[in-house]
């Protein structure tokens, strides 16, 4: 078999700030959380808490120390809450979130209705919501953009991690909503990369394994572009591998969400290689 990995794959640059913020404050004197996890990785977030930085759901969780923003951002009440609470705050939001929280609460104060592009649930999604003035409209299907209502001055943004090629559709739909409609761009380049990378990949292999977190939403979207090229399996860790996923097959194509670290690249990889040479039918 041969095993190729894609260009683009693995942690981007928000993520490795992220934690790169979060890994300075170990050590210190004091509490020290994250509100959420870091990042949307379980390993990444277990090794964490063994070096003394926990992951809190609220707040309420915390009366005095370090709290750590995580990377898909919060809101502006959550800010003055911590400032409140004398707390330290390490804002390790990823960069492109906070282009996309600050370009949705731009177009507020312009007197646009904002819509979000994006997973209403997502973390990231509910932080660029609460910049909007809580008063924005979230869209994630064409069903739902078909459905908004018209709009005197419409402002679009998407959530950074978003398909692009899903964006381009319901922007397409959107722009017949309002005679007024700009558009912020606000899905970074590492999304773009890693999509492209891995549809491209996706094409010329046999099957295709995507590593990264069951609940990261770009690790999630990569898997759904290569299914649609070829057999794909959406795996955390190198023991999750089947030897039946890999019978009669020649081309092994991996990628890896922005969450991902290398050294699970790397096991998976491994993994495959040892599988490749104990392999009577491959």
């Amino acid at each position: 078999m041969d095993i190729m990995l894609a260009e683009y794959q693995g942690f981007c640059y928000g993520v490795k700030r992220a934690i790169k913020l979060a890994r300075e404050q170990a050590g210190r004197d004091g509490f020290i959380a994250t509100l959420g996890p870091i990042i949307h990785n379980p390993q990444i977030v277990k090794q964490l808490a063994d070096e003394g930085i926990i992951s809190i759901d609220s707040l309420d969780d915390i009366t005095h120390g370090t709290i750590i923003i995580r990377s898909h951002g919060v809101g502006p009440s959550i800010y003055q809450a911590a400032e409140a609470k004398g707390l330290n705050i390490v804002d390790a939001t990823c960069p492109h979130v906070k282009k996309a929280q600050m370009s949705a609460k731009a177009l507020t104060d312009e007197g646009y209705s904002v819509v979000i592009i994006g997973e209403r649930k997502h973390p990231e999604v509910k932080s660029i919501f609460e910049w909007s003035g809580q008063d924005a409209v979230v869209i994630e299907t064409l069903e739902q953009a078909a459905q908004l209502q018209p709009i005197k001055r419409l402002g679009i943004v998407a959530q950074t991690t978003f398909s692009r090629v899903k964006f381009k559709q319901l922007v397409d739909v959107l722009l017949d909503k309002s005679n007024e409609v700009k558009v912020l761009r606000t899905i970074c380049t590492a999304t773009e990369q890693r999509q492209t990378a891995a549809e491209e990949l996706a094409a010329k292999v046999d099957v295709m394994l995507v590593i990264g977190g069951k609940n990261s939403a770009n690790t999630t979207r990569l898997a759904e572009l290569c299914a649609q090229r070829c057999p794909t399996h959406h795996i955390e860790t190198a023991d999750e591998l089947d030897d039946d996923w890999f019978y009669n097959i020649e081309k092994i194509g991996v990628t890896a969400g922005a969450s991902t670290p290398d050294w699970l690249i790397r096991e998976v990889y491994k993994k495959c290689k040892n599988m490749n040479k104990t392999c009577k039918v491959c």
